[in-house]
């Protein structure tokens, strides 16, 4: 079973758009067809964002309704500790959390819309980086 880093804008994109690929991988998690990693910051950081009064107004959610689905994401998640840091990686310090819990979690891929910004800095420790389109292509039929 492939083990996944998702990016926040990733997470995003799932609840906005609940027929595309970010949604499938999801649905995908849910299933128990992927495992899902995450670390405490990272996790902190989907629930910082999707709390947004504007992500709220965009999922059409209110904030008890997103509180449930985040605390259900959690459930799902495996959870990852940053036993290392290699930062500076990257060029946005905000990514550098990502790749961490990829990295620790031994993920197969960490996938992002944002893969100019991880360039090949995944590929160095060994994490294919993908959009949620490309990673669900290289699953196969």
């Amino acid at each position: 079973m492939a083990r996944v880093v998702l990016n926040t804008d990733v997470v995003v994109a799932a609840l906005r758009s609940p027929a595309g690929a970010s949604a499938e991988i999801l649905r995908r998690v849910h299933r128990g067809e992927l495992l899902m990693l995450a670390s405490v910051p990272l996790f902190t950081e989907y629930e910082a964002v999707l709390t947004r009064p504007e992500q709220l107004h965009a999922t059409q959610q209110s904030a008890a309704a997103m509180q449930c689905l985040l605390d259900e994401l959690a459930e799902l998640i495996v959870h990852v500790t940053g036993w290392y840091q290699w930062r500076p990686q990257l060029r946005d310090p905000g990514d550098e959390m990502v790749l961490e819990a990829a990295v620790n979690g031994r993920a197969d891929a960490l996938i992002s819309f944002n893969r100019r910004d991880f360039g090949d800095a995944p590929a160095r420790f060994g994490v294919v980086l993908a959009t949620p389109g490309q990673f669900l292509r290289s699953l196969g039929p």
